[in-house]
């Protein structure tokens, strides 16, 4: 049998290809299931329980 060899473009086309593809199935289900905003809405919380602990310096 004959050692195919690849030429190094379409190695990197492949490359670019696999890359590009992996990044869109992840934005898309991000995108899908709404994760950003879930995370975000987790952050907030977790923010204000940090900040509503503290002292007022100042009283409107």
């Amino acid at each position: 049998m004959k050692n195919k060899k690849k030429c190094p473009v379409c190695k990197a086309l492949k490359l670019v290809t696999t890359i590009l593809g992996i990044a869109t199935g992840t934005l898309f289900v991000v995108y899908f299931l709404n994760l950003d905003q879930k995370l975000l809405a987790w952050a907030y919380a977790r923010v204000n329980e940090i900040f509503d602990r503290k002292e007022v310096d100042i009283k409107f």
